[in-house]
């Protein structure tokens, strides 16, 4: 099957008005946007004499990361809350919110990024008492981490490596031996489950002793460039 990727550019004006301005706080600011209003996003650094952070995927706010030492809050322009919440969780930062297309304008409440810090914390407990562990590694382009799995078979866990296209939870009651689940694809995907957490999350707690260097395993999409441009 042949796939094409095309990059659809929003026309919208994303400059904030004199209003918001007035109510943004006076500190320096990252600017994060989606891919369909990048090309547009120097008119608001401009305004704001801001540093550029750059685009932010769902899943992946690397670039955010990369300059929150260097910023107090960071202003997300876009619309909802699944972009701009990766970038709260990720860097500690407040995230203001403008939509251009609403003109809705806020701050990210803070009540919705503890409760995904609390979820996180559980699922953290519930690793540690996992005897059995279901591995789960994507077969979709820019989501294979295949090399990344294997690392886990090093560690104090029994682990079962489960290769898949497409994630159904429901699929995983076939497999009651299963105490657990890490997952190595997409980082959004154990949102809505309680029995699953990302391997870069048990990285970052510091319960598996891996690298977080991409050099000795596939790079994921929301890690490196492919299909983003």
């Amino acid at each position: 099957m042949e796939l094409m990727h095309v990059h659809a550019k929003s026309n919208v004006d994303v400059k904030l008005p004199a209003g918001v301005l007035k109510k943004l706080p006076k500190c320096r600011f990252g600017v994060v946007t989606t891919i369909q209003h990048l090309h547009k996003i120097n008119d608001v650094v401009k305004q704001l004499k801001a540093v550029l952070a750059g685009q932010v995927l769902g899943c992946n706010a690397s670039e955010a990361e990369k300059v929150q030492r260097k910023v107090d809050s960071f202003l997300f322009v876009g619309s909802g809350e699944f972009h701009p919440v990766q970038v709260a969780l990720k860097t500690g930062r407040p995230v203001w919110l403008w939509n251009p297309v609403s003109k809705n304008f806020g701050l990210l409440d803070s009540k919705i990024v503890d409760g995904f810090r609390k979820r996180l914390q559980g699922r953290l407990a519930k690793f540690l008492h996992a005897k059995s562990i279901g591995v789960i590694v994507s077969t979709k382009l820019g989501q294979k981490n295949l090399m990344r799995a294997y690392d886990l078979l090093g560690s104090d866990k029994n682990c079962y490596l489960f290769a898949c296209d497409n994630i159904d939870f429901n699929e995983f009651e076939n497999f009651p031996f299963i105490d657990f689940w890490v997952n190595t694809a997409c980082p959004r995907i154990p949102d809505g489950n309680v029995n699953m957490i990302n391997i870069e999350d048990l990285i970052d707690a510091g319960l598996l002793k891996l690298s977080k260097k991409p050099v000795a395993y596939e790079v994921p999409m929301w890690k490196g460039r492919l299909g983003l441009h």
